[in-house]
């Protein structure tokens, strides 16, 4: 990251580093690829002491910051994270806690996500191009002294890893989000095939589950507010680890083209490889630039702060792609084999490019905001 880290912050970065060439090699990521829940339990909870998990969680419910700022905190975990293609549910978890923390809801549920003996995820309603607008896919009606939840979310990260989901439905007024056991009757979970070794993600069905009105997570029907930070959260965790996936790729490519020659000669001497490095490190360095000022924003809660968020998300799609994908070519035909550590990082960036929106999408949601600014003026 280009951010001037305060000396607590960057030992914390290097800290993580280190545990991650330790606990997550190349061949302990490949091995994982077989494992059904993508992650080793223990290597999670120690992640946790860490602090991995505490970023976005009050003081009050055993959370706690770096440097005040919680969620650039967890960006640098997330920035290595990209870097070594780690395995975990670090944006899943992380959201959960700090929303249920945020409302001071479930108290027992934070205590284990932030010791890293639990896992969560946020079963989110589907991306409209207006921001503050949601579409969700679930109904959460009321039943007597019930809560009765009914639908399907798709696609949910770690949903068959994860202990509780917390689910924001429409309830025929308005937004209201529930805390639902995975476990509960009438939960069916399907997995889904993905690109990335270790990320895992599932078809969540509620059949009718009913729940006792303590389920609710804020005020019902006025859960908008609550799904815009967890969506900015999302996007900020997001973005920070596909740069960290680019930064990963073009390194390893730079390094190459000093060491692999061609007729006598480096490929990094060739003028038209120079020039396409000159792009590339554009494309990273300001990719760095605006994950960095979005996460900043958000964090303060600053009035632009959607607006970076989706130009953030639309940029790094959009440039980020065409640095891993340059990143792939010129190392030829060895960029393309499963034995080569490369794709570890494209199958990172492309996942994370393609949840919480696409480039396009986020596209559609600045023009809305632009829209209403000059609606406004």
């Amino acid at each position: 990251m280009l951010l001037a880290l305060t000396s607590d912050q960057e030992f914390f970065r290097e800290t993580t580093e280190r545990f991650l060439v330790e606990q997550a090699p190349p061949n302990e990521v490949r091995r994982l690829q077989k494992d059904t829940a993508g992650f080793d339990a223990d290597y999670w909870r120690r992640g946790a002491e860490l602090g991995w998990t505490s970023f976005l969680v009050g003081e009050a419910h055993g959370g706690g910051t770096i440097s005040g700022a919680g969620l650039v905190d967890l960006c640098l975990v997330a920035y290595e994270f990209g870097r070594h293609a780690a395995p975990g549910p670090l944006v899943s978890t992380n959201v959960v806690a700090g929303a249920l923390s945020a409302r001071d809801a479930h108290p027992d549920v934070i205590a284990d996500l932030v010791a890293g003996t639990g896992i969560a995820s946020w079963c989110a309603p589907e991306l409209s191009s207006v921001p503050g607008v949601w579409v969700p896919t679930v109904e959460i009606r009321r039943d007597g002294g019930e809560v009765v939840v009914t639908g399907t979310v798709s696609p949910v990260e770690s949903a068959g890893q994860a202990g509780h989901l917390l689910v924001t439905g429409h309830d025929g007024g308005g937004i209201t989000q529930v805390l639902v056991p995975a476990s509960a009757a009438g939960v069916s979970i399907e997995p889904l095939r993905t690109t990335d070794l270790t990320r895992r993600f599932g078809a969540v069905t509620f059949d009718d589950v009913r729940l006792p009105e303590e389920a609710i997570v804020g005020a019902p029907g006025e859960a908008s507010t609550d799904v815009e930070a967890q969506f900015l959260r999302t996007l900020a965790i997001l973005n920070a680890e596909a740069v960290g996936a680019m930064q990963a790729a073009f390194d390893m490519t730079v390094e190459w083209s000093f060491d692999r020659y061609a007729f006598g000669r480096p490929l990094a001497s060739y003028q038209a490889l120079k020039h396409r490095f000159a792009d590339m490190l554009t494309w990273v360095e300001a990719s760095h630039a605006i994950s960095d000022a979005a996460s900043y924003a958000i964090e303060e809660g600053s009035p632009d702060a959607a607006e970076l968020a989706s130009a953030a998300k639309a940029f790094i799609g959009q440039y980020g792609a065409e640095v891993v994908q340059d990143c792939v070519q010129m190392h030829g035909g060895i960029g393309v084999t499963f034995e080569h550590d490369l794709h570890l990082f494209l199958r990172r960036f492309t996942v994370d490019r393609s949840l919480a929106g696409t480039p396009g999408e986020h596209r559609q949601r600045i023009g809305a905001i632009l829209d209403r600014r000059e609606v406004a003026a």
